[in-house]
């Protein structure tokens, strides 16, 4: 009896040894709680408002059924975290993922696809972007559904374009008038530039304009062409001949302070994140937003970023997760409160027909945007060809180091090396 007694109490302090165990670890999988309902971890690494976003959420969808609860957990350095978690165990049930990246993991079988799920519930593909899901796809399988989308538009101040008399652009010579009529220069010191030139990042989405790719059907590069040659020289005439803009002029500047809102950038290219700066430090800014103006034959071209939901493989509870997922990014009215709740553009095509988005002018130009907007290339190489070989060229050729053959010509044998080198992920 005593022994019996001895062995029973071994166990149950070993139980909540373990389960004490469990519970200090935030980021553990999900479980079966004392309520009988599924717990499932959400990873992500927005804190800060994007908690509060996240949580908002997770506590909506926690309410509207009885079966399972979710726990958002603040992961910093979050994709080295998963990639740990995905060998040794602990992966979170839910993943907030910047879709760029699936070329790159999806190879490495630590996501789960969803193409199942997708066709036993009936969600229409066609419902999001085309591109926002070629993003998440890798080998012909689907890892995620789009929770945001976003482009990069034409944002203009109003008061100086009227001032000059000026309509905003819709063309690259429109927007290199207008940039040249609106900067101010005082000796050899930038008062005002007509238009920002900070980013050569955006790179890709002039070579859009100019019917131009950036990489081929081979896998290689494609910019060294006569499209990227158009660029380059647009560029060398708003840098060099007009001064519109000098390298450096927004470095250093925080966010109360940022060149558009005080006055001294008139046009630049941003997306609908930097709306909720401006309007919160820019109290006398009266501006507008266009489509990116389209290029020398009537292209049109933005890059369409945003982020996306996936499953871990590593998810004990894929089917909850589903679920989840589903409910936040497939569902219109759920769509719209995390729309007005985040002030993002949800990846949900339907809820952005809602009048939260037509009605307002603000967005209608994001909206139009995105028809035409395409994602990055998936080749799992093509972020590191772009990051070590294309753009540091590029500053080479804006800070006038380096001219417009020689800028592509070692971009591209640099760039095309690093594909071959990344095409595949080990």
């Amino acid at each position: 009896m005593r022994k019996g007694l001895m062995v029973t109490l071994v166990i149950v302090m070993l139980g909540a040894l373990l389960a004490g165990c469990g519970g200090s670890n935030e980021g553990s999988q999900g479980s079966e709680g004392k309520d009988g309902k599924v717990q499932l971890t959400f990873w992500g690494d927005w804190g800060g408002e994007g908690q509060k976003q996240f949580e908002t959420m997770v506590d909506a969808f926690n309410q509207s059924q009885d079966k399972i609860e979710v726990k958002y957990v603040l992961q910093q350095d979050m994709i080295t975290k998963f990639l740990t978690a995905a060998t040794s165990g602990g992966s979170p049930d839910v993943l907030f993922w910047d879709r760029w990246r699936t070329s790159l993991y999806a190879p490495k079988n630590v996501l789960r696809p969803i193409d199942e799920y997708m066709t036993r519930d009936g969600i229409n593909a066609g419902d999001f972007y085309e591109e926002s899901l070629k993003e998440l796809t890798y080998n012909e399988q689907l890892y995620g559904l789009p929770l945001t989308v976003d482009a990069r538009a034409l944002f203009y101040n109003k008061k100086m374009f009227a001032e000059a008399g000026l309509e905003a652009p819709t063309n690259w010579d429109e927007l290199e008038k207008a940039a040249t009529a609106l900067t101010k220069w005082n000796g050899n010191k930038l008062e005002v530039a007509g238009f920002s030139m900070a980013d050569p990042g955006l790179f890709s989405m002039y070579l859009q304009q100019a019917g131009g790719q950036m990489l081929g059907e081979d896998g290689k590069t494609g910019f060294n062409s006569e499209q990227g040659k158009q660029v380059l020289k647009f560029w060398q005439r708003l840098l060099n001949d007009n001064k519109v803009y000098k390298v450096g002029f927004e470095e250093g500047l925080g966010e109360g302070n940022d060149a558009f809102v005080t006055g001294k950038v008139a046009m630049l290219y941003t997306g609908p994140w930097m709306m909720s700066t401006y309007n919160k430090y820019g109290k006398d800014l009266e501006y507008g937003i266009v489509p990116p103006p389209s290029g020398p034959k009537g292209d049109q071209g933005s890059v369409m970023g945003g982020f996306g939901l996936v499953i871990p493989q590593g998810s004990k509870h894929p089917e909850e997760a589903w679920e989840f997922i589903k409910w936040w990014t497939a569902n219109k009215d759920n769509a719209m409160l995390w729309a007005k709740t985040s002030l993002n553009m949800p990846g949900f095509k339907p809820a952005l027909e809602d009048d939260f988005f037509v009605a307002d002018p603000l967005w209608k130009p994001f909206t139009e945007t995105l028809e035409f907007a395409k994602t990055r290339p998936t080749h799992p190489g093509y972020s590191v060809m772009e990051e070590n070989a294309l753009i540091p060229s590029l500053e080479l050729l804006q800070q006038n180091k380096q001219g417009i053959e020689g800028t592509l010509k070692k971009a591209q044998e640099q760039g095309d090396k690093l594909l071959a080198d990344n095409a595949v992920v080990k």
